[in-house]
């Protein structure tokens, strides 16, 4: 398959976990000794409960990171819902899922993706925000962050994202260009989509905690302090 759906991670014992963590990183699984390659292209789902937490095992931060977003999901709004009831309540408005794109299509605009120019003030926007997650490994400071006042994460940030946060911030944002019909990204791009992909790289601090903040509060606070370029 191209695309799978791990529903409930959390609730896979480890063995599990590891097999998956192959294939997300290598493009391959191992069986019985025997390596097979996956499909191109290949992509990872994953659901997890935040509330139901009992017969769960905790997800390792190697895996963790290998997902590119972490996306938060609300209650639906009240049309919303109410759609969803009028499909379980008469099956015959059930929509039929049928294919958008063929595996040529997805090729192609991958292609295109790879065009997409990103400047290099807007890469160093990127670095500055991700390093700025990790508070107690960086001694020396951009000028850019420098002027912000960000020396209260040191408090709240146990371990920040890892140099991946940055790939993935620089290609979701060639993709958030893309989808928006341009060919080059811009400083817009990168705090549309800095929440997602960084929310689930920080480790944040017990003091976070008792003070009751989010990944996605301190996420926020380095967007509003960093200059943009």
């Amino acid at each position: 398959a191209n695309i799978v759906l791990a529903d409930e991670i959390n609730r896979a014992p480890a063995k599990v976990q590891s097999a998956l963590l192959e294939c997300m990183q290598e493009r391959q699984v191992t069986i019985a000794g025997e390596t097979h390659l996956l499909p191109k292209p290949f992509l990872v789902l994953a659901t997890q409960n935040p509330i139901e937490q009992e017969g769960t095992y905790p997800l390792p931060e190697a895996q963790v990171d290998r997902f590119m977003f972490k996306l938060k999901i609300d209650y639906p709004k009240r049309d919303e819902e109410r759609q969803v009831v009028l499909r379980m309540a008469h099956p015959e408005l059930k929509p039929q899922a049928l294919p958008v794109a063929s595996l040529k299509d997805i090729e192609c605009a991958r292609e295109w993706l790879d065009k997409v120019y990103i400047d290099e003030k807007v890469l160093e926007y990127i670095l500055d925000i991700s390093i700025a997650t990790r508070p107690k490994c960086h001694a020396e400071l951009s000028p850019r962050q420098a002027e912000a006042k960000l020396k209260d994460l040191n408090l709240f940030i146990h371990y920040g994202a890892s140099p991946r946060a940055s790939i993935c911030m620089a290609l979701a944002a060639k993709a958030a260009a893309f989808l928006e019909g341009r060919a080059y990204v811009v400083p817009q791009d990168v705090k549309n989509i800095a929440a997602d992909v960084l929310r689930h790289r920080i480790i944040l601090s017990y003091e976070a905690e008792a003070e009751n903040l989010s990944a996605d509060d301190l996420i926020k606070k380095i967007l509003d302090e960093l200059r943009t370029p």
